[in-house]
């Protein structure tokens, strides 16, 4: 496993992170979880992703009852707040970030977490409140560092222009060799600024492993055949990008490489990521995973896949 620095923070952190969206507390047991859990450590991925949303508080109550058995200073922890915990807590206001990192920090089992995240933009809240409280924070010793996901250049450069707030380091898009909408902006202004990303979804939702054949059931114990997660495969499951993705398998052969430490490589050949976030149910999908870390492709192999699918890929 190799690591990077995140952005302009002194966190450093494994190329390949562990997240726990639909799966941890929701879909997959603690069992699996705790399983999926050791191998991460096993394979050297030091950094694990969350959020309070994430099985209304589940996924964090069941990632601290398993990193419980861990020493804090061998992992990096993240979370995120904005979604709706209630009818009444949800946004980025000063009081709901008071409240939800409190609560995050009960379910995680911990005085800290590493990064705490902006899950979307507020636009209900002024930002210069938004940051003010992030940076009580982290002054406050609860946060090493904040973060956000999914949010626009002008909100990021927004951001950058609050004056006497502390400064995000990282930014959680959807980043794949399908959906390749933060190139144009978002990685060139964070590049500039010491924001560095965590992408989320480098697999596509799990399109991109090969596992889904177009016209065909997906495998019984998939992410498409779920009824809780498979709702949120979009476009990727449509049969024409299914039969794209079935052309890069000669690709990930001729390098050596799954279909799934294709995708993930590629993500990785991209600077400005500092890890690409991986959903597992089972351990061998983590192991596999994490073997995608300092995989170096080639210009041929780049090429191969920007040909084979060109025609559905979002830029």
């Amino acid at each position: 496993m190799q690591y990077r620095k995140l952005g302009a923070s002194d966190l450093e952190v494994s190329e390949i992170a562990l997240g726990s969206w639909l799966t941890y507390g929701a879909a997959v047991g603690r069992r699996r979880a705790r399983e999926c859990v050791r191998q991460a450590f096993d394979s050297g991925i030091n950094f694990f992703d969350t959020a309070n949303v994430y099985g209304e508080g589940a996924a964090e109550k069941m990632l601290g009852e398993l990193l419980a058995d861990h020493a804090r200073s061998s992992y990096v922890l993240a979370t995120k707040l904005y979604f709706p915990m209630s009818a009444a807590d949800r946004g980025l206001s000063r009081a709901q970030i008071a409240k939800q990192i409190d609560a995050s920090l009960a379910r995680l089992r911990t005085d800290h977490v590493d990064l705490y995240q902006c899950h979307r933009y507020d636009e209900e809240t002024p930002l210069e409140e938004t940051m003010e409280a992030l940076t009580r924070v982290v002054e406050q010793g609860k946060a090493r560092y904040i973060g956000f996901s999914e949010w626009n250049a002008a909100q990021i450069a927004a951001s950058l222009a609050v004056p006497g707030v502390v400064r995000f380091v990282s930014s959680q898009p959807q980043y794949s060799l399908l959906w390749r909408r933060p190139e144009k902006e978002i990685m060139p202004l964070c590049a500039r600024n010491g924001i560095g990303q965590i992408v989320w979804s480098p697999l596509a939702q799990g399109v991109l492993t090969g596992k889904y054949r177009p016209g065909e059931p997906p495998p019984a114990d998939s992410r498409a055949a779920s009824e809780r997660m498979g709702r949120y495969m979009g476009r990727h499951a449509s049969d024409a990008v299914l039969c794209t993705v079935q052309k890069l398998t000669p690709v990930a052969a001729a390098a050596g490489l799954t279909m799934a430490q294709l995708a993930l490589a590629w993500v990785l050949r991209e600077p400005n990521v500092a890890s690409a976030i991986i959903g597992a149910s089972r351990p061998g999908q983590v192991a596999e995973n994490a073997e995608a870390s300092a995989v170096t492709l080639d210009g041929a192999t780049l090429e191969a896949i920007d040909e084979a699918v060109a025609d559905v890929v979002t830029s």
